[in-house]
């Protein structure tokens, strides 16, 4: 890529930036668009809808930035719990690393880069300058200019690695802190038992029971069998949506005078008549729900959520062998009651294993589909492979702006247009994988999108880019240094552009919220607007692999192509302004992880560390600077020692609490008076919610009684 398609791809993204965020401060200050750009608040009740009409709401502004950069960290640990706190620290971390990497990288390395004259370029024909003037390639070979690029790794290594450690410390203190300064919470007085034995002639609940009475018989308080409530769900779910019917054509009858439709399925007939239907199907419903709940004695799995009386009783059950044979009274750490994802205990232990089995053929399939689209847009790169296979196109692409457009915007435009779709297959297959909870799905789903954007956006495009014909080499340890040091510098010029196209324009597009906005007038236009407004978690699989992907960029390109390192920086100021003023209006956590999303970020920047390393061995290799090649090896063992570290020193506080911690805070609410209280909700806590008792109908004769408590239409 030359510099101008680099210019052109900057100035369209820069123009998509400046639209978006000018729309944005003028549509969110519109009374119809809060529940887009501030659901949060509205949700809360913290935020009303003035109609008065005031010419400034058509005027755009810049206040949003201002109430987003002056949240302090306690105000977004109280909203966005610490999952947010750690989400925003990851770009605070990653603006540390860069700004070190951009001082030694552009004031540095890009001058000793562009002074080369490794590659035969015209100095005076500056717009149509390689970029790859800017990058490690045009350092002559063998030159003593290299020992610069050598010592800027080890410092740039030591630099991260110092605040890696700074903010593993940080996060774990803030862990700690969080857990004595909580609430009693459910999930830490409970474990899910698993692989319960049951004798004849007694239930599930029986063995329980008996087992922990005899051998916790001071911590032990209750347990809760778990039942296979799928179809149970699925009639509760139809029950929800005919009820949802009822209720809108309810309202409607208040605000419209038509007592006549003309249509089918209420479209033709009598409004009363069509409404009868409806409340007679919703009966049957009920009736279907009572019994299949009749028939849940019946449907009990070997697994129950058992609850103690203090957090350390449920520690040293967590974490000692219950009986003599390993596979019975299995025991782990239950989620919260909100997190727990019911539908896994639908499934045999067969069925799971069956399932994370074809979850781990799907996600191959799903790569080797995906490197189609990574040819097609690398094809797109180099416009002699376009003129060859596409001769009629040949005098369009001569025409200078489109082929800059080509060439440096419409690659990576492709590339982020079809990974829109991948977390949501990621998502779908993690939640038949076997976990046994939301948030534990949520996690498994970003650590399957990392290494899928690791795999498909960096190794693919380098490989197809250079070495997809030797690509065998791969399975050959001796030639991956060598491989990578030809690959990764000549795809420089692309990941520039990706960052720019993928990484400016999604954040502002994460702004803008068009399909929220588009969705909320539709809704509008064609139904009533409910009072009822449900927020959504931050989806922490799609952003957290995203951000980590730009880190593996600017670490793995820092001394190749240092050219990078000022778009990657301009990508996480704007991320943390834009992140914060999206948590503190828009996402609301609805579970807790705990900031277990912390050691993915820190194995994730050890790994492109490695990487980076790697690369600088065969790149010192292909320079012919052997000993420099051969001084650098020490760094990846360093490195991966520092890792290991961290791993015992840290690694455990976020698996589960020492019993330092337990003890301390068992006896601080020992002597609380709302424990008690606690202590009796936590018997019903682990209930599946499909048995809660609801009713949607009106008609409930005494001989049966109601599934569902009464509620108002």
């Amino acid at each position: 890529m030359i510099l101008s398609a680099l210019l052109t791809s900057v100035g369209i993204n820069l123009g998509l930036c400046f639209l978006f965020f000018t729309f944005y401060s003028i549509l969110r200050k519109q009374p119809g668009n809060l529940r887009v750009y501030a659901p949060r608040l509205v949700a809360e009740r913290r935020v009303k809808r003035k109609n008065d009409f005031n010419f400034e709401r058509l005027l755009p502004s810049a206040g949003w930035v201002k109430r987003a950069w002056e949240q302090s960290e306690e105000e977004l640990l109280e909203n966005s719990g610490l999952d947010g706190v750690v989400f925003m620290r990851v770009f605070t971390f990653s603006l540390k690393v860069f700004a070190i990497a951009a001082i030694i990288g552009v004031f540095i390395l890009l001058p000793i880069n562009f002074m080369g004259n490794q590659l035969v370029i015209d100095i005076s024909d500056l717009p149509n300058k390689s970029l790859d003037s800017f990058s490690i390639s045009n350092v002559n070979n063998g030159s003593n200019r290299l020992w610069v690029h050598f010592c800027a790794a080890y410092v740039f290594t030591g630099a991260v690695c110092y605040l890696l450690y700074y903010e593993y410390k940080m996060i774990s203190l803030k862990r700690i802190a969080c857990f004595y300064a909580s609430q009693p919470k459910a999930h830490l007085f409970t474990v899910l038992v698993r692989g319960i034995p049951v004798t004849a002639g007694s239930s599930f609940s029986d063995s329980i029971d008996q087992f922990f009475k005899e051998y916790h018989p001071l911590t032990y308080l209750s347990h809760t069998v778990v039942r296979r409530t799928s179809k149970l769900q699925q009639l509760t779910n139809d029950a929800e949506k005919m009820y949802g019917t009822v209720a809108q054509i309810k309202s409607e009858e208040h605000t419209s005078q038509r007592s006549i439709y003309n249509g089918f399925f209420g479209l033709f007939g009598n409004r009363h008549r069509h409404m009868r239907t409806l409340e007679k199907r919703l009966e049957d419903m009920e009736d279907s729900m009572r019994l299949e709940q009749s028939s849940l004695p019946e449907k009990e799995v070997p697994a129950a959520f058992v609850s103690f009386k203090s957090q350390y009783g449920a520690a040293i059950a967590l974490h000692i062998q219950q009986g003599v044979n390993p596979t019975e009274w299995v025991i782990e750490q239950a989620p919260e009651p909100d997190d727990v994802y019911w539908p896994f205990f639908s499934t045999s232990f067969f069925r799971r294993w069956i399932c994370k089995l074809v979850v781990l053929v799907a996600s191959a399939v799903l790569i080797v589909l995906f490197l189609g689209t990574v040819v097609i847009v690398q094809g797109l790169t180099h416009l002699e492979q376009l003129e060859k296979y596409f001769p009629f196109l040949k005098s369009i692409l001569t025409i200078a702006f489109v082929s800059q457009v080509i060439t440096g915007y419409l690659p990576s435009l492709i590339l982020q247009s079809f990974l829109y779709f991948i977390p949501p297959i990621m998502k779908m297959l993690s939640s038949i994988q076997g976990y046994i909870s939301m948030s534990g799905i949520q996690k498994s789903a970003c650590g399957k999108m990392l290494w899928f954007t690791i795999w498909n956006i960096f190794f693919a495009n380098v490989l197809s880019g250079t070495a997809l014909s030797q690509v065998k080499l791969i399975f050959e340890p001796k030639k991956i240094p060598e491989i990578l040091a030809e690959g990764v510098p000549a795809q420089a010029s692309f990941f520039i552009s990706y960052v720019v196209t993928s990484g400016w324009t999604s954040l502002s597009s994460e702004l803008f919220q068009l399909f929220n906005l588009i969705c909320s007038h539709l809704r509008r236009l064609f139904a009533k607007e409910t009072e009822d407004l449900t927020t959504s978690p931050i989806p922490y699989e799609s952003e957290i692999p995203r951000i980590l992907f730009f880190v593996l960029l600017g670490i793995t390109y820092f001394f190749l192509a240092p050219l990078i390192l000022p778009f990657i920086l301009v990508y996480f100021c704007m991320g943390y302004l834009i992140f914060r003023n999206q948590l503190l209006n828009v996402y609301a956590p609805k579970y807790e992880t705990g900031g277990n999303y912390w050691p993915i970020v820190h194995n994730s920047t050890i790994l492109s560390l490695v990487l980076m390393h790697i690369i600088a061995f065969g790149i010192f290799g292909l320079k012919v600077l052997p000993l420099a090649s051969t001084l650098i090896i020490p760094l990846p063992i360093l490195t991966l020692l520092f890792n290991e570290y961290c791993r015992k020193r840290f690694l455990p506080l976020f698996k589960a609490f020492p019993a330092e911690c337990l003890i301390k805070k068992d006896r601080e609410e020992h002597n609380d008076p709302r424990m008690g209280e606690f202590l009796e909700k936590l018997m019903s806590a682990y209930e599946d919610p499909v048995l809660k008792p609801t009713q949607y109908s009106r008609n409930a004769d005494s001989q049966t009684s109601p599934l569902l408590q009464s509620r108002e239409i």
